[in-house]
């Protein structure tokens, strides 16, 4: 059975902290409510359509990366279990369960952590130019969806609405300093390593994802967000894999590819999907999802 697609929240006795492309995130005074619409954005721009399941795939995956990466870096996560939410919480459960986590509050740094391993998306599209990939020189011949020599760290900058932009290392060091710089750079790399080498002993290839980290009042370095989620990453289907071509895809790869082929200039308001294509993306989340953790998510 399909659960109610929720395209936004509510709670009109909980403060609003701000809403993101996909999250509602609520101030709880010690924490912050963390509610996964099932909302999806393309080219930065939220499309009207949603997604059954979508926000509740983000929330489990999330968490079970959580737990799986938890010897690398702590993380923001306090519960997803609704039973332990705050009482006032309590006579929201048809919205929030199974879609929300407690976090911790956290000083957030300023930068999205990309984390490249395959040649795909803007990157392939940039090395076909310049053979770089966000100014990183990569030797030549690489063919599309080929592996890299080693995985690549390619930090942006943080948009809550337009376009992230790509900077630099040296850019990245000018807004959080060096110390941070390199942290946030070696914990991307540790997650992205053995998350990639887990994920294909399930059947599947992470080409590329991001994290985003912040600071708790002691100063530790966490990471926070979600993760390696198909919001966030590009997952491939191993046993479809072939050089010089884009394998399938369990990720909004696929709405993206959609939306390629109508006309649109990716700019507000983003047309609104045929329900195949709806219907399709859902069921690559949760495809994703049970690959990933053995689970189903109906």
């Amino acid at each position: 059975m399909e659960s109610e697609v929720i395209l936004s929240t509510d709670l009109a006795d909980v403060k609003l902290f701000k809403k993101g492309k996909v999250r509602d995130i609520y101030d709880l005074g010690d924490e912050f409510l963390i509610v996964a619409t099932d909302r999806i954005s393309a080219f930065d721009v939220i499309l009207p359509n949603g997604i059954p399941c979508k926000g509740r795939v983000l929330t489990k995956l999330s968490e079970f990366w959580f737990d799986f990466t938890g010897n690398i870096v702590r993380n923001h996560l306090v519960t997803t279990d609704f039973a332990l939410f705050p009482e006032e919480l309590q006579k929201y459960v048809s919205i929030l369960e199974g879609r929300s986590m407690l976090v911790k509050k956290v000083e957030t740094v300023p930068v999205e952590c990309v984390v490249r391993g395959y040649l795909a998306g803007s990157g392939w599209k940039e090395y076909r130019e310049k053979g770089s990939i966000c100014g990183i020189s990569l030797p030549p011949g690489l063919r599309e969806a080929e592996k890299l020599p080693q995985p690549i760290f390619t930090p942006s900058t943080k948009a809550d609405s337009g376009h992230d932009l790509n900077i630099t290392e040296e850019e990245m060091r000018g807004l959080v300093g060096a110390k941070v710089a390199e942290e946030v750079k070696k914990k991307s790399l540790e997650i992205y390593k053995v998350a990639d080498e887990y994920a294909e002993s399930r059947g599947l290839i992470i080409s590329d994802t991001k994290f985003e980290f912040g600071f708790v009042r002691n100063e530790e370095l966490i990471l926070i967000d979600e993760i390696l989620t198909p919001d966030s990453s590009r997952f491939w289907d191993k046993n479809d894999y072939c050089l010089g071509q884009s394998p399938k895809n369990f990720d909004k790869q696929f709405v993206r590819d959609y939306l390629e082929t109508v006309n649109w200039d990716k700019t507000p308001p983003a047309p609104s999907l045929p329900q195949d294509i709806v219907w399709k993306t859902s069921e690559k989340y949760k495809e994703a999802y049970k690959r990933l953790t053995g689970k189903m998510i109906v």
